[in-house]
């Protein structure tokens, strides 16, 4: 079986930007040498092994976050201060990163999170709409567009240890009902478990961010995780 770190790099580097509708731009750092010098470190780092890992899936990348490194949920600030690796990029903080990575810090640090944890998305490239982050579901041309580019992507994925006993949904609404969908038609995981997602915590309920990581904890504990 391969390696995560020999994985997941096979993954992206495989991967191409699906078609989206007219006036949309598709997020892909992944054709500057920069993105795969960072990227591969992180996974050398945190993934050099063949352990199963409970997969985390979010919406789709933003340009502040995975849309500059490649690692979601991981701005430049997060990636030199809490991963320990130098980047050459802006520190431009992404609200989502932030949120992610105080959680991590309560659950034990980065390596033993990473240790039990993989985190992906429904799409794993991330989309822009006159030069904004926009989630695929906010319009349903785009979301029916990049449906079966999240079918194969999540298909390659799921041939790694993946423990599918239960996926954690990174967002409680549209992303759980679409993610719910694909689920209920391709049998991935027994058991979807939703969770708060960051940026909303940090744009609107910052100040109960601790409530919000004891969810998350909560969360992984019902399945055995700590």
């Amino acid at each position: 079986m391969m390696r995560w770190n020999q994985a997941v790099p096979s993954f992206y580097q495989q991967l191409k930007p699906p078609a989206v509708p007219a006036g949309y731009e598709v997020l892909f750092p992944f054709s500057e040498l920069q993105v795969w010098e960072c990227f591969s470190a992180f996974y050398d780092k945190f993934y050099a092994d063949e352990k199963p890992r409970y997969m985390m899936v979010g919406i789709n990348p933003g340009r502040f976050g995975a849309g500059i490194t490649g690692i979601p949920f991981t701005d430049p600030i997060r990636l030199k201060d809490a991963c320990g690796i130098d980047n050459p990029w802006p520190r431009k903080p992404e609200l989502s990163s932030i949120f992610m990575y105080e959680m991590m810090e309560a659950f034990g640090g980065v390596a033993p999170f990473y240790a039990q944890f993989y985190i992906t998305s429904v799409s794993p490239l991330g989309f822009l709409f006159n030069g904004k982050n926009i989630n695929y579901y906010d319009d349903r041309q785009l979301a029916a567009a990049i449906m079966p580019f999240a079918v194969k992507c999540m298909e390659q994925q799921l041939q790694w240890p993946v423990n599918r006993e239960v996926c954690f949904c990174i967002g409680e609404g549209k992303n759980l009902q679409y993610l719910q969908q694909l689920n209920e038609e391709h049998k991935w995981f027994e058991h979807i478990e939703p969770l708060s997602h960051p940026r909303f915590i940090m744009q609107y309920k910052r100040m109960q961010m601790d409530d919000y990581i004891q969810q998350f904890r909560e969360a992984y504990s019902k399945f055995g995780i700590r």
